[in-house]
Formats: C-alpha cells, structure tokens, sequence
C-alpha cells in the first residue's frame, strides 16, 4: 500500500503514523524517541487549560519541547469555551504547530467536569469549544473523540461533521465508546462512516500494536493517518515503516536511547516512578521479564537503573516464543 503525507490545513505530515496522547508517557524524551524511530507527528500528554491560566509551573512544564521534536501537537482539555480559548492562545505563543482538543477522555475525574468524552453528549458545547479555540490560534486545530457515550448513542460520524464545521482541520477517532473503556474490540466501521461524512483529514485510533495493522485500517477505513497509544509503549518502533523484527536488542537499544533522552531533557531523580514504570515495559513477554522488571521497580536512583539495564547479559533476554501471542493479547 502506498502511504500518503497526511495533510492538515497547512501542515504536511510525511509519515501519517502519529504518537498518540498519553498521560503520564508521552513526554519530551518519549516524544523525541518516536520521532527517531519514525512517527509522523507527537502529541503532549493532555493539558488543563485551567493549569496554563492558573500559571501552574507543572502544567507549563508539560509543554516543554525542542525543534528536534517537531511537528509537535499540544492537547487541551476542558469544558468552557472561553477559559479553552484563553488557554489556545497562550499555547500560541509557543513553538508548536497544532493544537488539539481533547473530547475523548474516558477518565472518571476529565468526565465529571464536562469534558473529555462527556462533550459527546454535548454536540453544542463541543461546538463552541472549537470555535473559540480556532478563533485564538493562528495554528490547526483538531479535535480527537470516541465513537460515542454508550453503543446506545453512537454519534461519530455527526461529530466529526460538527468539528469541521466549526473549525478544525482533522479529527481523530477512537473507535470505542466511553462505556468501553480501554477494552472491548473497536468499531472499524465507525471511523470510515465518519470518514464519508467529511472533507477534513480523519486519523483512526484503537489497538493498532504494528505497522501492519495500521496500514491495515486506512485500507479497510480509508483514514487518513493512524494515531498509536498503548501499542508503542515499550515498542516504539512501531511507528518504523520497514517494521523491524521485535527481538531482546531491539528493545534494549531502544530503552537505552530513552534513558539518554530523559537524562539529557530532564530531571530523572524527581519523575523516578514514572520512569519505571516506561523502563517496564520494554520486557514485556520476555525471558525473565517479570524478573527484570521487579528490579527495576526495586531502583532506587535513576544512575542504579541505568547501570541495572546496561549490566543485563544477553542470555537473559532470550524471548520465549511461546509468548509472543500473549503480548498482544493481554498486554494491549
């Protein structure tokens, strides 16, 4: 299949594979280390626009990026138009070349406060969001969804009608409900019946764990790019169109590399759990796996982790075969 740049509004995106969106991973160095192995565009963890107007140093410090890192989107989350475009337009001001909105959140503390998923429900609020939020950047906008609030109240495909009317220049869906979670199959037949509906770029997200099953759903959705969440943590190669081969070394290059980029863009010692819990995933369904893990969560100092991965003999990362099924099954 032949892979287009995906385009949107002014911003041309070679590889159409993009990092989704993570709270609590997708930070510099993670973003930087997707890029290096090839996604398209990354995305900052989400960002409370109450945070940026309240001046919060934490909020703020979610925004840090490089020009290495670019294109970089920043994602927004609330529910009032107006305090959304204020905070849009301090994200401006910042060198970044899009800004999304975030309505898909299925987290109970984004939801109760009206936004996330729960402006699903609220076809005219989300409305006026994006507008307010367009009306306040020179940058694209996009807005990033679920395929409804329950499978009783699918409404996907008139959502992302919605967004492009009122402003935005892309839309991504991830094709489960709020009522889904993280779990259940997704709904590949929501994301080309909300493609036909529009005229803007529609990027699909759910469980895409390869390259392969990317490519797969722009085939059978025809979207135009593929957001990838869970599936890269731990394996971010996945965003590499020659799809290398998943061994022991290509999982520990590709923890040592992060490592350096978290000690050059930050301060390892003060973010040591979440740092962890990243290194954790790279052995997943491994030889030992398990073992490595607990010492890693076991580290103390960021130095004693780096020393910990850089001291693993080759032998004890031997794969078990007999397991790679088991990964994708249960762990995305």
């Amino acid at each position: 299949m032949k892979i287009k740049p995906l385009q949107i509004a002014g911003l041309t995106i070679e590889n159409p594979f993009i990092l989704a969106p993570l709270a609590g991973y997708t930070d510099l160095p993670f973003r930087l280390l997707c890029r290096e192995y090839g996604a398209g565009l990354v995305f900052s963890e989400m960002i409370s626009c109450h945070g940026l107007l309240y001046d919060q140093q934490r909020t703020w410090d979610m925004t840090q990026s490089i020009p290495l890192e670019r294109p970089i989107a920043m994602q927004l989350f609330g529910s009032e138009p107006d305090i959304m475009g204020k905070a849009a337009a301090m994200l401006s001001r910042l060198p970044i070349d899009c800004i999304d909105i975030n309505m898909g959140c299925p987290v109970k503390k984004v939801t109760k406060k009206g936004a996330g998923a729960a402006l699903m429900k609220s076809p005219a609020l989300a409305a006026k969001i994006i507008r307010q939020v367009c009306a306040n950047t020179t940058k694209p906008v996009t807005v990033k969804f679920r395929s409804g609030w329950t499978h009783q109240s699918i409404n996907a495909p008139e959502f992302a009608r919605m967004a492009e009317e009122s402003g935005a220049s892309a839309v991504t869906i991830h094709a489960r409900t709020w009522s889904d979670g993280f779990s259940g199959p997704v709904d590949w037949e929501v994301i080309a019946q909300s493609k036909a509906k529009i005229n803007i770029a529609l990027i699909g997200n759910g469980d895409i764990n390869s390259y392969g099953q990317g490519l797969a759903m722009m085939r059978q959705t025809g979207c135009d790019g593929v957001m990838i969440g869970r599936g890269c943590l731990g394996r971010p190669w996945v965003f590499d169109p020659a799809e290398p081969p998943d061994t022991p070394q290509l999982r520990l290059t590709a923890l040592k590399r992060h490592l350096d980029l978290i000690d050059q863009f930050c301060q390892p010692q003060w973010a040591l759990g979440k740092i962890r819990n990243h290194a954790g995933k790279y052995f997943k369904a491994m030889r030992h796996g398990a073992e490595i893990r607990n010492r890693i969560y076991q580290a103390e100092t960021f130095a004693g982790l780096r020393q910990l991965v850089h001291s693993l003999p080759d032998g004890l990362l031997a794969e078990k075969p007999e397991e790679q099924g088991k990964q994708q099954a249960d762990e995305y």
